[in-house]
């Protein structure tokens, strides 16, 4: 896993040295106030004074917001519709779903509901960009969830750091149906136009890895991997749409300043969502599950994602002026 910058770690140091003070205050507060009465003084004016009742308010809001990064936010599915027009394709279109980040536990979380989702979208494709484990005692649950999954033209996954580094000895998704792809590319056809999909196992974005694989200008190219790292080495190679995860949106976030942490060499730059990065569109998905204990098992302002990418023809103006 990619270490957390400077910037994250001030970031993250700076939140809870904040959550810190706003507790240590009100613990002061409160003493005070006991005192107070303890010695037949009048506490109120304490308790009730313009600052301590600030500090009451915003202890109230964290409380709130923990309740619901705990509770609401984790099984809050976010269902996201990309479209993207391509003069590639000539007649007919491609539906492409993508799940990311699963993290499966012993207890069920998003699991079935995903299922019912995604089938409910009707895609022709499905994609999965890595960590799919946090504990094996989920690891039936992840592959009944997997094998649920219903796409006519595919269903195609890519590690992540998770299957590199923790289960590294464990097929984590066999009997999923779900093809894995490392330096491969699959053709999908439709009629008679086609997307070409390659994938890439996890590697550090430092490592040494194949640098020969190249791209059609003429195809339609989709291009897997777990994380946004290699988006920049990969400008100009003819990926018309890089599909990742891996940063979980933060898994908590702070409205107007967006993640705390991304665990990417980019920090904040690719945190989630659409990019253009020249010719490429990156797309950062949220994921679906949690980063296991010690972690925070909540999320805030950064719910759980499924998106769909449906990839539509584009006449070109020869076209248009050709149908005239």
């Amino acid at each position: 896993m990619i270490p957390m910058s400077l910037r994250e770690q001030v970031a993250l140091l700076l939140f809870l040295l904040a959550i810190l003070a706003l507790c240590g205050f009100e613990i002061v507060v409160l003493v005070r106030a006991t005192r107070h009465r303890l010695h037949r003084r009048p506490g109120r004016s304490l308790l009730f004074a313009r600052p301590a009742v600030v500090a009451h308010l915003l202890l109230v809001a964290l409380f709130v917001c923990l309740l619901y990064g705990y509770f609401i936010e984790p099984r809050w599915i976010d269902v996201h519709v990309e479209t993207l027009q391509t003069p590639k394709l000539k007649g007919e279109g491609f539906r492409i779903v993508q799940i990311s980040d699963l993290h499966c536990d012993r207890k069920p979380r998003n699991e079935a509901r995903t299922v019912r989702i995604v089938n409910g979208l009707r895609p022709d494709v499905v994609v999965a960009t890595g960590d799919y484990l946090n504990d094996a005692g989920g690891l039936p649950r992840l592959r009944r969830m997997l094998a649920g999954i219903e796409a006519p033209r595919g269903k195609f996954a890519v590690t992540g750091n998770f299957e590199s580094y923790h289960w590294r000895d464990l097929d984590v998704l066999a009997d999923s149906a779900f093809r894995v792809l490392d330096g491969e590319t699959v053709l999908v056809t439709k009629g008679e136009d086609s997307i070409a999909i390659t994938g890439m196992g996890f590697v550090r974005s430092d490592a040494p890895r194949d640098q020969s694989q190249g791209f059609s200008d003429e195809g339609f190219d989709v291009f897997l991997f777990h994380t946004p790292d290699l988006v920049e080495d990969l400008r100009g190679r003819g990926i018309d749409l890089y599909l990742c995860g891996h940063t979980h949106g933060g898994q908590i976030a702070l409205p107007l300043y967006g993640a705390l942490i991304t665990f990417s060499k980019f920090g904040k730059k690719y945190e989630s969502g659409r990019y253009q990065v020249g010719d490429t569109t990156l797309y950062v998905n949220r994921g679906l599950g949690l980063e296991p204990r010690p972690a925070p098992q909540v999320r805030f302002c950064a719910r759980p994602e499924i998106v769909v990418f449906d990839i539509l023809p584009k006449a070109t103006e020869e076209g248009k002026k050709a149908g005239r």
